[in-house]
């Protein structure tokens, strides 16, 4: 999907659309209007995808805002990319530690950006599956493209097995590109 600063263009799925007044219709502009500007991600600095409630990166402009899980099921689905589901707390002082973590490691960063949906959960959802050892912050679930929670990838804890804290940045970073990985090998 893409979102054009300029032009509030929305280009999802292969179709071009225009949002007028906060609605979304066909493009009704001219179609020097309807396209995106290319390399507007080169252009300014681009803010790190941390752990703040619903956003999630784009690859190609800027976050989009995705607030449900079911939403976030649409758009890794969409675009064939592995879902990293967050839940945490604002006042918790390991997911504030492990979001800080999360957005100083360029590696994450950059994997982040590139290969994933990112939903960031302050709330518990009704899906069991997202939850399989408890409830807990912060806990960070893999969801392939084709909807199956990758219970097989853990964190290093056997009470928490979805936790992660920042001393295992690196081995989030591995956990990431085994999501990614299986991706490819399994579609």
């Amino acid at each position: 999907m893409e979102l054009s600063a300029s032009t509030h263009s929305i280009r999802a799925l292969g179709g071009e659309r225009e949002r007028v007044g906060g609605w979304e219709g066909p493009s009704a502009v001219s179609s020097s209007l309807a396209k995106p500007e290319k390399n507007i991600a080169k252009r300014g600095k681009r803010i790190p995808q941390t752990l703040s409630r619903g956003n999630t990166p784009s690859p190609y402009y800027f976050s989009k805002l995705i607030t449900t899980y079911e939403e976030a099921l649409y758009w890794a689905r969409a675009q064939n990319k592995p879902l990293m589901v967050i839940f945490h707390l604002e006042d918790c002082p390991h997911s504030a530690s492990m979001k800080k973590a999360f957005a100083e490691d360029k590696d994450i960063q950059k994997v982040a950006d590139e290969d994933f949906i990112i939903l960031n959960l302050v709330y518990e959802t009704t899906d069991k599956h997202l939850s399989p050892d408890g409830q807990y912050v912060p806990r960070i679930i893999f969801v392939d493209p084709s909807m199956t929670v990758r219970a097989d990838i853990t964190g290093r804890y056997s009470n928490r097995m979805y936790a992660y804290e920042p001393s295992d940045i690196k081995l989030l970073l591995s956990n990431m590109q085994k999501a990614k990985k299986l991706l490819k090998t399994e579609l």
